[in-house]
């Protein structure tokens, strides 16, 4: 019995010394990419003041607040699992205006964009979310969680799809503040032709550089343990 009692400990010991050698696996983590603290001015969507701006057929990222950079660059690889966009409040007059000029009603999704080497400011769409309509979310922060999930890797970078118009844009910052479209380098200035960027696997070049304004949306992001 004191036999097997001996070996019984030696099992327990081993088995002890096993566990102490495996690596602690790292807990999954909920972050919101794309979050940042208070802003000077106030992130605040523009309409329905004058002017009252919008983004337009295009995709677009933050490229920078302020000091503060590759703010919706993804942190760790893992999972989006839902995304937030705060909306201003367009007048009647603007909500015809745009639907008019920009593409029909307001709408937007997010893409999961992957930085190339070659060509400069080169992304590739590994995925996107389903299109969303907006009017009825208008003056206010919506949330929308996805059915199916998108996978990102570390430095994925999370973009906001608007093939319509959508007033997600906050203005009034310093230089310092700017975001990048997926439009051509002739047309920075032209929201004429849609340029949004929506076929999965293809690479297009973020050319145009938009400074004092913010794009104002996030993703939630759990990573992956």
């Amino acid at each position: 019995m004191t036999h097997m009692r001996r070996i019984f400990t030696a099992i327990l010991g081993g088995l002890a010394l096993t566990l102490l050698a495996l690596p602690a696996l790292a807990p999954a983590t909920l972050s919101e990419v794309g979050v940042i603290g208070s802003t000077t001015p106030t992130t605040v969507p523009s309409c329905p003041s004058s002017p009252c701006l919008a983004v337009s057929r295009t995709t677009g990222f933050q490229v920078k607040v302020g000091s503060q950079s590759n703010i919706l660059a993804a942190p760790r690889s893992g999972t989006i699992v839902a995304w937030t966009i705060t909306l201003g409040k367009p007048s009647a007059t603007q909500i015809k205006f745009f639907n008019a000029n920009e593409g029909g009603a307001s709408t937007a999704g997010i893409a999961v964009l992957r930085p190339q080497r070659k060509p400069n400011l080169t992304y590739k769409l590994i995925a996107q979310s389903p299109l969303v309509k907006l009017e009825r979310y208008f003056g206010k922060t919506a949330q929308f969680p996805l059915a199916t999930t998108l996978n990102v890797k570390k430095g994925d970078v999370v973009a906001l799809t608007v093939p319509s118009w959508a007033p997600a844009l906050a203005l009034g910052f310093a230089n310092t503040t700017s975001w990048r479209a997926s439009r051509p380098k002739t047309s920075c200035s032209s929201t004429s032709s849609q340029t949004a960027h929506t076929q999965i696997g293809t690479n297009v070049q973020y050319f145009c550089l938009y400074r004092t304004a913010r794009l104002t949306y996030s993703a939630t992001l759990i990573s992956t343990p």
